[in-house]
């Protein structure tokens, strides 16, 4: 018989009201397994009971080790992860880049607490563990299970507050139906990076968002914090006002690794503008994150710096994501 280990970490999923208080995460995984595949053997531990928007780079790190543990295991055919929405898409993509092993790691939650009337948590976690035991997912790293659709972790991100559907951007691998998968593509993905290491906690990459009139002093500031790294969340295909080029020169001259994202949700970052645009911010120093949104961006660096790893190999890695244009997912046969 298949087994998949369901690893709980909070979210709303595991969240119900406190005393009008709003919803707190409270419920261990355990207490969230009724409707799971009677056909599938399901264990399950809790690694923390939290909520998303709560987690620290610490947090975030021992879920993915907790992940790459329980992946290693040879009786486990599939990992499932309950996660909290808000920030689901940074540790997906942060066990998605240091998973070498060939089982799935599907990540899910909900939107409506525990105790609503018409909680979606029960679904998204069958869902879930029908895609985690599924040998066509073998081989598609971290994925994100949600409202009957599977996407590669890299690139995806939360697109609505409170939709049933809230994640969008990244490739569409599958979806699920009435406990059927019906896979559409496999992820094409990059190199296996080491897994984090306790430096991964205090790694200090900070994102600056850019907007009309915003200050390019606050780089400035940063370098004064002892950031190691900025990204730089551009406007349009990565450009910044005045005064941005001077201050990455800067943060670049002071040994800062500065990435330069975009805050447009969908497209890749592309030096197109001169006159302070991405042109010039690439020609100051900084490193173009290619399809990669900001918070992504953020995870890849924070791993890469806590490494050790220097500025040119920065750059070479995010080279892996140069362009959406490239191929995120090979189709399937639609036989398949």
């Amino acid at each position: 018989m298949t087994t998949v280990k369901i690893l709980g970490t909070g979210g709303t999923i595991a969240s119900r009201a406190v005393d009008g208080h709003g919803a707190v995460a409270s419920e261990p995984v355990e207490n969230l397994l009724d409707g799971v595949d009677p056909e599938v053997t399901v264990r399950s531990r809790d690694v923390m009971t939290t909520g998303s928007y709560r987690l620290t780079l610490r947090d975030i790190r021992l879920i993915a080790e907790s992940v790459l543990d329980e992946a290693a295991r040879p009786e486990h055919d599939g990992i499932v992860v309950t996660h909290g929405t808000d920030t689901m898409e940074e540790t997906a993509f942060l066990v998605d880049l240091v998973l070498a092993e060939r089982v799935p790691v599907v990540f899910t939650g909900a939107q409506r607490s525990a105790d609503a009337t018409d909680t979606d948590g029960p679904r998204n976690l069958a869902d879930a563990v029908h895609t985690a035991a599924d040998p066509r997912t073998q081989n598609w790293g971290a994925v994100i299970c949600f409202d009957g659709e599977i996407r590669a972790a890299t690139q995806t991100a939360k697109m609505h507050t409170l939709a049933s559907a809230p994640f969008a951007g990244g490739a569409l691998l599958g979806r699920v139906h009435s406990g059927r998968l019906s896979p559409v593509a496999d992820p094409v993905r990059r190199a296996t990076l080491g897994r984090p290491s306790a430096e991964f906690d205090t790694t200090r990459v900070d994102i600056v968002p850019i907007y009309p009139g915003s200050d390019p002093e606050l780089l400035d500031l940063l370098v004064e914090r002892s950031t190691q790294g900025i990204v730089l969340a551009g406007t349009g295909s990565g450009n910044a006002g005045a005064g941005y080029v001077e201050a990455v020169q800067r943060a670049r001259a002071a040994g800062v690794v500065v990435a330069l994202s975009t805050r447009v949700p969908y497209g890749p970052v592309v030096p197109i503008y001169g006159n302070g645009g991405g042109v010039d911010l690439v020609a100051a120093g900084a490193i173009p994150t290619g399809a990669l949104h900001p918070f992504q961006a953020r995870m890849l660096m924070a791993l890469l710096l806590s490494h050790g790893v220097r500025e040119p190999d920065v750059a070479a890695a995010f080279a892996a994501d140069a362009t959406d244009l490239k191929p995120s997912c090979t189709p399937q046969h639609p036989s398949e």
